[in-house]
């Protein structure tokens, strides 16, 4: 739940929060106020970031600072540390199931997931943990210096020989409300590969718990154009196996600040 007394800095006319959905200036600014008085630092967050929050929540400055202020919440209690230490996840790392690629044609670091190797996890709070460790690292391997804040990633989720033991709903559905609720606007395109027949089914139910915005970036390849137009739109840095050049990198191997 929103704490109280947060409401309490959103005192606006109709006429005032009107001009703000339409002039982003505007709202960047009224936005900057309502943390202000939350007591929130400005120099903590670029206009880049702010507005993704504000895009997230269409651009209503109300509903966008309270998402920023829940993200804060979420991250002082999930990553106290500002990051996620590889001992912190050594288990879901242990699987070897995402990987880390170079950057696409449009500068997007590229993410793969191989379900076939994923199992509903046990310890819930590592598999959160993991979820925030792989998004915060994809992110920083989309900038060389300081970040902007207006990053995008690119997932493809790969359901090639999936079977019973590895859906887990919840998990998606965990990881999709993670990009959602935490990494607003941070997602470019999801595309999911490979699809069987018995998924679309759990899809279908998965679905039922993402937002339209999030929904709209999501791809689900079937055809053989559609498969050529992913190696065309991502480029060299996509592997053989999808059509590209370049080889699988786990990314628990990928070091930071480097060429991928």
């Amino acid at each position: 739940m929103f704490r109280r007394g947060i409401t309490g800095a959103f005192h606006s006319s109709a006429t005032e929060v009107k001009a703000a959905e339409e002039i982003p200036d505007l709202a960047l600014a009224r936005m900057r106020q309502s943390m202000e008085k939350l007591g929130l630092s400005n120099q903590e967050f670029s206009d880049a970031t702010l507005m993704r929050f504000l895009i997230a929540r269409s651009m209503v400055v109300e509903k966008a600072t309270e998402m920023i202020v829940k993200w804060r919440e979420w991250r002082e209690v999930l990553v106290p540390n500002g990051f996620i230490s590889e001992s912190e996840v050594a288990d879901e790392l242990e699987a070897r199931k995402i990987y880390l690629q170079g950057l696409t044609r449009r500068g997007h670091p590229l993410l793969i997931g191989k379900t076939c190797r994923h199992y509903p996890s046990v310890d819930k709070i590592q598999f959160k943990k993991f979820i925030a460790y792989v998004l915060d690292k994809t992110i920083a391997c989309s900038f060389r210096g300081q970040e902007v804040g207006n990053e995008k990633m690119v997932v493809l989720l790969d359901l090639k020989d999936i079977s019973f033991k590895n859906v887990d709903p919840r998990g998606l559905i965990t990881g999709f409300q993670f990009l959602q609720s935490y990494y607003p606007e941070h997602l470019d395109r999801c595309y999911i590969v490979h699809m069987p027949v018995f998924f679309i089914s759990v899809w279908k139910f998965v679905s039922r718990f993402l937002d339209k915005a999030t929904l709209e970036k999501i791809v689900i390849l079937t055809t053989e154009e559609e498969h050529e137009d992913l190696v065309e739109q991502i480029g060299d840095v996509l592997p053989e196996e999808y059509g590209g050049k370049a080889k699988l990198v786990a990314i628990q191997d990928v070091t930071l600040g480097s060429s991928l």
